[in-house]
């Protein structure tokens, strides 16, 4: 602590003395608030290692590796890659997330033992009387003792963007700003007990967001869970039985051959490829907003960007950046000439061109001095005042006796007031303005001598009064500063379906007179309402109701904004929500997407899914359209995992009930499967795709699926059937088994590029030549010796040739039949169980 006496009041209150704030730490009772931005390293780690499918994979990979055959392992590296992409971005978001969190540790003025010192942060106790000047953000809640003039910006506690006044015994909470004045007031609550603190606390239990992906992922896995247990003991027993029984099987080694057989099996029921393709597309949507200042700190949020058709925005920090803009100069005395404009403009720029201007002063200052308005010579001056309301300049010239001009600026029901004669209609229409969402000043002179008011020295009097007489001369109108692109981005949601809410604190009329100007509902008026009209929040279906009817909410709580989320959820909506304030955080944690801006306070970037590092709000519909690519892309190409997990189930099945060896090996599977399934499933994942998602995910792929997968296993069996007698194979000699798993795996490969070319159409494209490329590839590894050794590939001739064009051409009737087949038996059971 480093003492500094500052030029303060003089008040007579001591403060505490250094005995009373010892006593206040040992008790817990300093200003320390444990600021967590997001997830820790250990839960991120967790989330990502321990899930269902990383279980089942090492399991089965383990049962591989205690064989020897270290080849038909390779599968068990989707684990690796799978948790490291999911870590890596995880952990990449939270750096960038915790740098943005990081705040100015500023310095706070409090009074100990009569004194005035400065201090830090958290080195502030309850009781201890703190002085907040302007500027100050305030650290704690508290009790004003003294108050001169003080205003202060709650908005990012109560959304709403005015400034209040504060008098002695008003409640100063922590986290709003002090934009005027200045106050000494006790501190009645510290750290975790503060207002803002508390507020936060419920928005820090962390809420993992719901994927339909992962849940249809998740759906399969667990089922696959109930059918991969007593299917592997059945694979193993008919696998030892093939090769003579257990006895045999474990004096000969051949236990090992089953168990890899058994192993194959359940490796091709298990979309690994699936999982890791969907969180590799996780990762490069997020890459890729990354590079467009977009933070995405979940992975999972990608996929619910594609959901979205309800976004409700919050008004300031979104449509409008918080700041002021200088809009116009209405002339009221009826001389609208260019002198007297200029004469007008001339004595605002001197009025607003202060030591330290306020909002309003620098938003007029920025605007005239972009028409070419310069200071001129002011001979007296008295500032602006927030318990006055109004400030004032002297202009003249001269000697003594000549004439001079006090031009007075401020609030027009303030000044009009202290004017002999009623201005009633100026009034109606400054609030007629104010009402569109404006904020309005009067700009009145006076004609004056020096001598009259004593000189310069009248100026600075301790309660100086406007003359009577004075003349209003124009209405100065100024507006939020609303953001460049909000227009356009907004009509990019209404073009794509998306219904788009403004949600605010302040009052309604000016909020909706914003969405007006920024045409929130195209041509048609916004609807407002007052959020104190709104059915009570414990009532949700009536919310929902009337939300169906409004379009602009003003007065909103925060506990009214979380209630309004969940009242849209029950309409079935899936609602993204943009924030920046401590009040906004409760929302931004029920919503199904969170959006918080850069700059936002620290509570609300860490509930939020998504942060928008620039603060620009045009960054959402490229958000919303990469979501919208990952996911129509991912149900393009889930289906060809799901064919995977049809036929391998079919043809584990098949092998059981005929206990005869099983078809292919591993190294096979993830040969085929490469080729055929995750590499193109990734370059076709990456595609341009703008269709937004419809629920159902997981129904559709399934329907895709069966067709392919059903053929598919159905040649397989027929192969390892009827090709071993065909050819006289004896399967308990290895080189036929060998032979036959070859021929097994060529016919897997050729209804892998079948299926492969059904989900890539249309193939009068680029996509066309990737199927190509693939079925080419699969080929060309065939000749190549060590491609074909490591995976056990074997090229067909002689007669061998003969029958595997011929399993081939019976393969490829049966895919066609089974597509034409297949969906018209599923339209015929739907229909009936419909009818029934």
């Amino acid at each position: 602590m480093s003492g500094k006496r500052g030029t303060m009041p003089a008040v007579t209150m001591t403060g505490l003395t250094g005995q009373d704030v010892r006593r206040r730490m040992e008790r817990g009772e300093a200003n320390t608030v444990r600021d967590e931005s997001s997830r820790s390293v250990s839960q991120i780690i967790r989330a990502n290692v321990f899930t269902l499918f990383n279980a089942i994979i090492a399991v089965a990979m383990v049962m591989v590796l205690l064989t020897g055959q270290w080849r038909d392992s390779v599968f068990g590296f989707v684990i690796i890659i799978n948790t490291g992409i999911g870590i890596v971005t995880e952990l990449k978001a939270k750096r960038t997330l915790d740098r943005l969190s990081i705040l100015v540790a500023a310095k706070y003025l409090v009074r100990r033992d009569g004194d005035d010192v400065e201090i830090a942060h958290d080195e502030i106790v309850r009781d201890d009387l703190l002085w907040i000047r302007s500027g100050d953000q305030i650290p704690a809640d508290m009790e004003l003792t003294a108050s001169w003039g003080l205003e202060l910006d709650e908005s990012m506690l109560t959304g709403e963007s005015r400034t209040v006044r504060k008098s002695v015994g008003d409640t100063a909470y922590s986290g709003s700003t002090a934009v005027a004045g200045m106050a000494l007031g006790r501190v009645t609550a510290v750290g975790e007990h503060s207002y803002a603190a508390r507020l936060a606390a419920e928005a820090k239990v962390y809420k993992k967001t719901r994927s339909d992906l992962n849940a249809g992922i998740d759906t399969i896995l667990r089922f696959m869970t109930f059918l991969v247990v007593p299917l592997c003991a059945l694979l193993i027993w008919t696998q030892l039985n093939t090769v003579g029984g257990w006895d045999a099987a474990v004096s000969t080694g051949a236990w090992r051959q089953a168990v890899v057989s058994a192993v194959a099996g359940v490796v091709g029921m298990i979309p690994e490829g699936l999982v890791l393709l969907t969180s590799l597309n996780f990762a490069v949507a997020a890459m890729r907003l990354a590079r467009h200042n977009t933070l995405v700190q979940e992975l999972e949020s990608v996929e619910t960007l594609a959901r979205v058709d309800a976004l409700n925005l919050d008004k300031t920090g979104t449509i409008t950046d918080g700041g002021i803009a200088f809009d116009r100069v209405e002339m009221l005395d009826g001389d609208a000439s260019d002198e007297a404009r200029r004469l007008a403009e001339q004595a605002l720029f001197d009025l607003a061109n202060e030591e330290r201007p306020n909002g309003t002063g620098r938003a007029i200052l920025d605007g005239l001095g972009e028409r070419g308005v310069t200071a001129g010579k002011v001979a007296a001056r008295v500032p602006f005042s927030s318990a006055r309301k109004w400030s004032a300049v002297e202009i003249g010239s001269g000697g003594r006796g000549d004439r001079a001009t006090a031009w007075y600026m401020g609030a027009p029901e303030v000044l009009l007031s202290c004017l002999r004669e009623s201005h009633d209609d100026i009034l109606d229409r400054a609030n007629a303005i104010a009402a569109e969402g404006s904020r309005v000043v009067l700009l009145a002179r006076a004609h004056t001598v020096p001598d009259s008011i004593q000189g310069p020295g009248a100026w600075s009097d301790s309660d100086p009064r406007p003359l009577p007489d004075a003349e209003p001369v124009a209405l100065v109108v100024c507006s939020e500063r609303i953001r460049p692109d909000a227009e356009r981005t907004l009509a990019w949601f209404r073009e794509q379906g998306v219904r788009c809410r403004l949600i605010s604190g302040d009052n309604p009329r000016t909020v909706a007179a914003i969405a007006g100007k920024v045409r929130l509902t195209g041509d048609e008026p916004p609807r407002y309402m007052d959020a104190r009209e709104l059915p009570d929040i414990t009532d949700p279906d009536a919310l929902a109701e009337t939300l169906e009817r409004v379009d602009v909410l003003g007065r909103v709580l925060p506990e009214q904004k979380k209630a309004i989320v969940q009242a849209l959820h029950r309409r079935g909506h899936t609602v993204a929500m943009t924030g920046d304030g401590v009040n906004d955080t409760l929302a931004l944690k029920e919503a199904d997407l969170g959006i918080a801006m850069g700059n936002a306070a620290p509570a609300a970037k860490a509930v939020a899914q998504v942060v928008l590092v620039d603060s620009k709000f045009s960054h959402l519909p490229d958000v919303v359209a990469r979501g919208r690519q990952v996911m129509a892309n991912m149900e393009r190409v889930a289906s060809l995992f799901l064919v995977k997990t049809v036929y391998s189930a079919i043809i584990s099945l098949g092998v059981v009930l005929t206990a005869m060896p099983y078809p292919y090996l591993p190294r096979h599977i993830t040969y085929v499967g490469a080729l055929t399934i995750g590499m193109p499933a990734f370059i076709l994942a990456l595609a341009p795709n703008t269709r937004r998602y419809i629920p159902g995910f997981l129904r559709r792929v399934v329907a895709f699926a069966l067709p392919g997968g059903i053929a598919t296993g159905l040649s397989v069996l027929l192969c390892a059937w009827i090709v071993p007698h065909a050819m006289g194979w004896d399967l308990s000699r290895p080189d036929d088994l060998d032979a036959m798993r070859a021929t097994s795996a060529i016919i897997l490969f050729l209804m892998g590029v079948f299926v492969l070319a059904r989900v890539a159409r249309p193939l009068r494209s680029w996509r066309g030549g990737l199927v190509a490329f693939f079925a080419a590839a699969g080929v060309i590894g065939m000749f190549i010796p060590f491609v074909a050794n490591f995976f056990a590939l074997i090229i067909p001739a002689g007669r061998t040739l003969t029958a595997t064009a011929v399993a081939l051409a019976v393969a490829a009737a049966i895919f066609v039949v089974c597509i034409i087949v297949v969906p018209k038996i599923g339209r015929i059971i739907t229909h009936e169980t419909k009818t029934r």
